[in-house]
């Protein structure tokens, strides 16, 4: 390799390097703030099947709705990897969409014969609000490998079409793409007509690549049927496709897909965050600038096409694979009961790919030109798009507290906060005591949640109660917690300290590990029954002569000390604080501090129910 050979390809690298470290850079950036502290709903579910069954059990759920084996390979490895550092899912997944953003951009790059224009496409990839649930949850992961995948189908197409060298190699793994994506999730079973379109556009009559992909396609139905029995995919939240299936809905759903292609959130605020009727006008007026640029690319595109009638045999195919990708994505995500931003992302990545596309073919790049010379004209149309999507893209994002799960996902991060991000291995075999339940939690979650925390994914003994108010439950033990709700800021907050001592203020003479002075006085809160149970305890040389007066509310009460041990029950008015004074008329000599004024006397457990 001669120093010109060895330039040019430490300048690719360089350029290759700077780009990776900028898209990870500004993963990172953009969606900082994102957290995963405690799992809960589907992300929950998925770890108590990975903490409870077997990994064929896991991996190849036989009679399940959904036989997803290569997505649950993947969860079951991150969840290996990860065990209960929960708060590492989220830098993962940020992490993969990095990779994939470094995909986009290759394609892109590939497709425009530039440097800028496919860096932009790997930008707005990461900067696109549809990357909310790829991001915020566990399950995001499914999303990711799909899209990826479906990504890998359109490349592997593309290089088909147009490499006349190598392009029949690409097929083999699209078809190996295919038959995994459609085990990550179903809905991407939609792409076979891709490949068909790519056969008839370059009249491939052989019988390998059809045969091929269509004995994939019959092999993922053969399997689906024998192991959940169906060969319709579910639909969403329990719904069934061909239950829920109505042509005018899914056409309703595919036009508002189209929408939010072009910048519209086309559906309810708890679907995209901020519906476009809710949208202030300067976001409308950005999103209608950034449209109007792709009208003009678009425009200029066809105009091209036109004039260069002699090429319309190889860009056309090209084209319609963009198209038809596009349209089969929009599709197989308008049959079910509602469109989630999610789901259109995939169709998203491939629309600004095919602009890149767009920008290759109307500036062809000339010999020895590089990439980072000064932008041309067309070129800067897209650059333009992404610069006035990008205000809007970063308020949308500022939205996501509108999303539907975002508030629960808020509340179980504050919970996992107050509990074992406070107390660790300590939350473990406790009473934790909820005041409220308007979050309404499950049974489920109660019981689940925070086994994710412990190694032995056991949780031993940590039960959840919830209870209308203070007065539901006596005094604080040590293995209690209470914790209250906090709608406000869709959190919990760890109001046991002050319960504990509403309920038992130690005034002067009362110590912690229950040693009383001759002289003490405390504040106790008494249950419903007004009862306060006392259990004292005397190690020193017993007389007979030995006794505490307990004064409650006035009313005096002597507790001879006759044994080691005493027990006694004493009436105090219900849910209120009273004081309760000890007098003492012996100490314990053989004490070897005194803490207070007065020496100490006698240990005191001293329960209310």
């Amino acid at each position: 390799m001669d120093d010109r050979q060895w330039t040019e390809k430490v300048s690719v690298w360089k350029s290759e390097i700077i780009a990776a470290l900028l898209l990870f850079g500004f993963a990172f950036f953009i969606n900082r703030g994102i957290e995963i502290k405690g799992l809960y709903m589907d992300d929950l579910y998925l770890w108590s099947c990975y903490g409870e069954q077997s990994f064929a059990q896991f991996v190849f759920p036989i009679g399940s709705t959904r036989f997803r084996f290569v997505y649950y390979l993947a969860a079951w490895l991150e969840m290996m990897l990860f065990g209960r550092d929960i708060s590492l899912f989220v830098p993962f997944n940020i992490l993969l969409n990095s990779c994939i953003a470094y995909t986009v951009y290759r394609f892109g790059r590939r497709l425009s014969k530039r440097w800028l224009v496919g860096f932009t496409g790997g930008i707005l990839y990461l900067l696109s609000r549809m990357s909310y649930y790829q991001i915020s949850q566990v399950y995001g992961l499914m999303e990711s490998l799909a899209l990826w995948a479906a990504l890998g189908i359109l490349y592997c197409l593309y290089r088909y079409l147009t490499d006349e060298t190598k392009g029949k190699r690409y097929v083999k793994i699209a078809i190996l793409l295919y038959f995994s994506v459609c085990f990550i999730h179903e809905r991407y079973m939609v792409l076979l007509p891709l490949f068909y379109a790519a056969f008839l556009f370059k009249k491939d009559r052989r019988w390998k690549p059809w045969g091929g992909v269509t004995g994939a396609f019959l092999i993922v139905q053969g399997i689906r049927f024998l192991t959940i029995g169906s060969l319709s995919p579910a639909g969403t939240g329990g719904t069934a496709v061909e239950d829920t299936f109505h042509i005018l809905g899914a056409v309703r759903f595919a036009l508002s897909q189209v929408l939010y292609l072009f910048g519209i959130n086309a559906g309810p605020d708890h679907l995209n965050g901020l519906s476009w009727i809710n949208s202030p006008s300067w976001v409308r007026v950005f999103v209608g600038f950034a449209d109007v640029l792709l009208l003009i690319m678009i425009m200029v595109f066809l105009i091209t096409l036109i004039k260069e009638r002699n090429q319309l045999k190889k860009r056309l195919p090209v084209v319609g694979l963009f198209l038809l990708f596009i349209a089969l994505c929009i599709g197989s995500s308008s049959v079910t009961i509602r469109v989630e931003t999610r789901w259109i992302y995939v169709s998203m990545t491939a629309a600004w790919l095919f602009a890149c596309y767009m920008c290759g073919i109307v500036v062809p790049k000339k010999e020895g030109q590089i990439s980072l010379t000064k932008p041309l004209l067309y070129c800067g149309l897209f650059l333009l798009y992404g610069l006035f999507l990008l205000p809007v893209e970063s308020f949308y994002r500022g939205n996501y507290e509108n999303l539907y799960y975002w508030s629960s996902q808020l509340r179980y991060n504050s919970l996992a906060e107050e509990t074992y991000g406070k107390y660790g291995a300590d939350i473990f075999g406790k009473r934790i005591y909820i005041i409220g339940n308007s979050y309404e939690m499950s049974d489920f979650t109660a019981r689940t949640f925070f086994k994710t925390f412990d190694p032995k994914k056991l949780a031993q003994g940590t039960e959840v109660n919830f209870i209308d108010s203070i007065r539901d439950i006596g005094l604080i033990a040590p293995n209690m917690l209470i914790l209250r709700e906090d709608p406000e800021h869709n959190a919990f907050q760890d109001v046991t300290d002050f319960v504990r001592n509403l309920k038992f203020e130690r005034v002067y003479g009362s110590y912690p590990d229950g040693w009383l002075d001759e002289s003490a006085k405390v504040r106790i809160m008494a249950g419903k029954q007004g009862k306060l149970k006392m259990k004292f305890y005397y190690p020193g040389v017993i007389t007979g002569l030995e006794h505490v007066m307990v004064t409650v509310e006035g009313k005096e009460t002597t507790i001879p000390i006759e044994s080691a041990t005493v027990t006694a029950e004493i009436d105090a008015p219900p849910f209120k604080v009273s004081e309760v004074t000890f007098e003492s008329n012996f100490y314990y000599e053989a004490a070897t501090e005194k803490r207070g004024e007065k020496h100490m006397s006698v240990v005191a457990e001293i329960t209310a129910d």
